[in-house]
């Protein structure tokens, strides 16, 4: 899995870096398929002294892809959150994909087949 940053008033070091890889690599895990990983760091204008930072992730797998953001008062806060949440999508989509399979003519067709070995 690919792996793209990008900072918008904040300079990505390789500590943010090393950080969002560790943290996000689980990801990677939960669904093999992933091509890309876009990771953008902002740091949000708020009438603060250190301001609020915003993570924003999109996860591509071949004909979908999970998008999900966070703020947080540090980095390391807003990965965990935009992490949680892409891993809530990736376990909604397994669950969709499981039960779109049970569906099917063979399933009704075994469902509804009578008792023929009740002579």
């Amino acid at each position: 899995m690919d792996m793209t940053f990008t900072g918008r008033g904040v300079q990505v070091t390789d500590e943010i870096r090393s950080l969002a890889e560790q943290k996000l690599a689980p990801l990677g895990r939960m669904e093999p398929r992933a091509t890309t990983l876009d990771l953008e760091v902002i740091n949000e204008h708020h009438p603060r002294l250190d301001g609020l930072k915003r993570v924003e992730a999109a996860l591509r797998i071949p004909r979908k892809t999970f998008r999900a953001h966070a703020e947080a008062d540090d980095v390391s806060t807003a990965i965990d959150r935009v992490r949680a949440k892409l891993e809530r999508q990736l376990r909604d989509h397994h669950g969709k994909k499981k039960a779109a399979q049970t569906k099917g003519a063979l399933g009704y067709a075994q469902a509804a087949a009578p008792d023929i070995d009740a002579e």
